[in-house]
């Protein structure tokens, strides 16, 4: 079945889809895309999901596109449904993280990069290859990697194929966390958890600030955000409260 391609797993307010082809490293299809967008429609409408985590089974996170199915012409619903479907990514509500191990090449370092905060194992292998095999990017590689990494590096990476580790990568800012492999779940984990702890709410309000801003000139996006489009959440009186009761004394707002 087509949504077998990518497992959804829920636990304390943390989702996490499983990318689920690992005899073939999760390389991507339209089927697998089409699996992921219906858990990411899903995940978007649903209160109970406070952070994400997108992985890979078994010994990588993704290899890319699957260069047969490429080779077959195989369609995807629309025109642009893959790149679509990472738009998606980005755009759900809730905090985002990338789980990397393994293999994170082209369509996956695409992927992963559709993610807010993106942790890797120690041995993790990343790089973008559309050169090596005369494509063009087309899931937004030339417009999210410059953003990670700085408009020079990102051309480099682009123009040499080249493949770099995670430590390499963490260096230059396209992945936030290099860890010991058998330390990443329980990063993983911690990170989430911090993330869960926090209001849900002002995490959809920061996320979706962040994500104007960016489509905004300077003053524009500080006015924007002056200006409470998304209100405050409706969570801020319980959790005042609850801190004021910690505290015995009336909260102050830290600023």
């Amino acid at each position: 079945m087509t949504m077998n391609l990518v497992l959804r797993s829920d636990a304390a307010g943390i989702t996490t889809l499983s990318l689920n082809r690992p005899d073939k490293l999760n390389a991507l299809t339209p089927d697998v895309f089409v699996a992921l967008r219906s858990h990411l429609d899903a995940i978007a409408k649903d209160a109970s999901v406070s952070c994400v985590v997108l992985q890979g089974s078994g010994r990588a996170f993704c290899a890319g596109h699957d260069l047969a199915v490429i080779a077959e012409h195989a369609p995807a619903p629309s025109a642009h449904f893959e790149a679509e479907t990472i738009d998606a990514l980005e755009a759900l509500p809730q905090p985002t993280i990338a789980r990397l191990h393994g293999h994170c090449f082209t369509g996956g370092l695409e992927l992963a990069l559709g993610c807010d905060i993106l942790m890797a194992a120690e041995s993790t292998k990343l790089g973008d290859t559309h050169g090596q095999w005369g494509l063009a990017p087309i899931w937004g590689m030339s417009v999210r990697l410059p953003r990670r990494v700085g408009l020079s590096r990102a051309k480099e990476l682009m123009f040499t194929s080249r493949r770099i580790n995670a430590r390499t990568a963490a260096d230059i800012g396209l992945v936030d966390y290099c860890l010991a492999d058998d330390a990443l779940d329980a990063a993983v984990l911690r990170l989430g958890e911090e993330i869960v702890a926090n209001s849900r709410g002002s995490n959809r309000i920061a996320k979706a600030l962040v994500s104007a801003a960016q489509e905004r000139y300077w003053q524009d996006a500080l006015q924007y955000e002056r200006a409470m489009p998304f209100g405050m959440p409706n969570d801020m009186a319980e959790r005042m409260a609850a801190a004021s009761h910690q505290a015995g004394k009336k909260p102050s707002i830290d600023k």
